[in-house]
């Protein structure tokens, strides 16, 4: 009797939690929803991957994790940490437990030195040609500290209200090349330029610190689109001395090897691409949000950005911090994804990355300043176990080097990220990027008919 009161109230159970009206619509709701998120990236750029820029990414999420450590350990006055201390700096880097810190540390035994106290504490410095290479940057980033300003000063040009918040800044510090103490030294430097003002929260909370443009200057107020266009021409002195507005210049743009066939497709990008717009520079909160206008000059304000950066690339998040100053859609991810002619976004790793598609030859920047070049000899320095594991897949390669860093080996099997790393991504370009479906040519078109 108990066993079959016990069978009828599971199935009466079963029966109410899969035919309950408010059952169904939340499982519908969750089904949908899954359906609607897979959609919002990966999948809708899938078809258009660009195996280069992903390696591109794969490198960059390397380097991050290093340039973050060494500017820990520079801050500190005798340039040594203990790992204890370090420790907290795990979040930063994305390194999961249980991967020990000091693991990580020896994969780069030309960056990092660790050794032990008379009380057994473990500590980590640099080399002796990591520190040189600390000082170089230092240097350079001097060196470029008037360009640098200039770009700032053009941004606060682009905003509204001509201001922007410290704090929203400090996310592009590493990708303008800004020092990492600009907070508290750097933007006092340019009185001429912008000014650090202070407003009191209204909600009692901390005081806002904002960078205020001090002096407009019209010969900035032009896009890096018109400067190349005006230097073609040989027409650059009038660009500078003509207020902004209307502009109607085309975006240069950049298609994978399997989308030449687009071109034999119907008239849309021609249209997109001569369609007027407002200039990034001009005012533009008459604009109706969701208008043709609109979503053009956004693209405009999205190609200068990553134009003034060191790599022509951003974390897609930090972007969406300047939609309201800069009057950029609240979908900025939609129409990063719709216009990938222009942009490029990887959604390798948690973060996603967009990249200028112009400004790279295949994995290669184009032009390197020589902040990116020092980038480059301290890649070359980075422990990496490239030749150890090869890929199945496209999806394995984007943790290969957290899984290859992280993990405990003999010193003779740490590699440096010389020839052997060069080598190493030059086998995952060839062996493993290969499984690119064919693009869809009916996607672009529609993607551009009502842009």
């Amino acid at each position: 009797m108990a066993l079959k009161l016990i069978i009828k109230l599971k199935a009466t159970k079963e029966f109410h939690t899969q035919t309950h009206p408010y059952n169904v619509l939340l499982s519908n709701t969750h089904q949908n929803r899954q359906m609607t998120t897979s959609k919002r990236v990966q999948d809708r750029s899938k078809k258009k991957r660009v195996h280069d820029l992903e390696i591109v990414t794969e490198k960059w999420k390397i380097f991050s994790k290093i340039h973050h450590l060494m500017e820990v350990i520079k801050s500190e006055p005798e340039h040594v940490i203990s790992i204890r201390f370090l420790e907290q700096h795990r979040h930063q880097i994305s390194l999961p437990k249980p991967h020990k810190l000091s693991d990580f540390l020896r994969k780069s035994p030309k960056l990092f030195e660790l050794y032990k106290d008379g009380k057994g504490v473990l500590w980590v410095g640099m080399t002796q040609e990591a520190e040189e290479l600390i000082e170089e940057e230092e240097r350079e980033i001097e060196a470029h500290s008037d360009k640098v300003a200039e770009y700032v000063t053009r941004i606060l040009m682009m905003s509204v209200d001509k201001r922007l918040r410290v704090d929203k800044i400090a996310h592009f510090r590493r990708d303008f090349g800004l020092p990492w103490n600009f907070r508290s030294n750097w933007v006092h430097k340019y009185p001429n330029l912008f000014r650090l003002v202070k407003y009191e929260a209204d909600d009692g909370g901390e005081d806002q610190e904002f960078l205020e443009l001090v002096d407009w200057k019209n010969e900035w107020a032009v896009t890096e689109l018109e400067r190349r266009v005006g230097e073609i021409s040989g027409d650059e002195l009038h660009l500078q001395k003509k207020s902004p507005g209307k502009l109607s210049l085309a975006f240069p743009m950049k298609f994978p090897p399997n989308f030449k066939k687009m071109f034999r497709f119907s008239g849309t990008l021609e249209h997109f691409q001569q369609r007027e717009y407002l200039s990034p520079y001009a005012d533009a909160r008459g604009l109706v949000a969701g208008s043709q206008e609109f979503d053009k000059r956004a693209v405009a304000v999205m190609h200068e950005l990553l134009s003034f950066t060191l790599e022509k690339r951003l974390v897609t998040d930090h972007l969406t911090h300047f939609r309201r100053e800069l009057v950029m859609p609240q979908k900025l991810m939609r129409l990063l994804l719709k216009h990938f002619g222009i942009f490029y976004v990887s959604e390798r790793g948690k973060r996603f990355h967009v990249y200028l598609n112009e400004a790279y030859a295949g994995s290669e920047l184009i032009e390197k300043c020589p902040l990116v070049l020092w980038k480059e000899k301290v890649m070359n320095l980075i422990g990496y176990r490239g030749k150890k594991k090869k890929a199945a897949s496209f999806d394995e390669f984007s943790d290969i080097e957290d899984k290859d860093l992280f993990k405990n080996d003999s010193e003779d099997e740490i590699l440096g990220m010389n020839l052997e790393q060069e080598s190493a991504m030059d086998g995952l370009q060839e062996n493993v990027l290969v499984d690119d479906a064919e693009m869809d040519i009916e996607e672009l078109s529609s993607a551009y008919k009502d842009a």
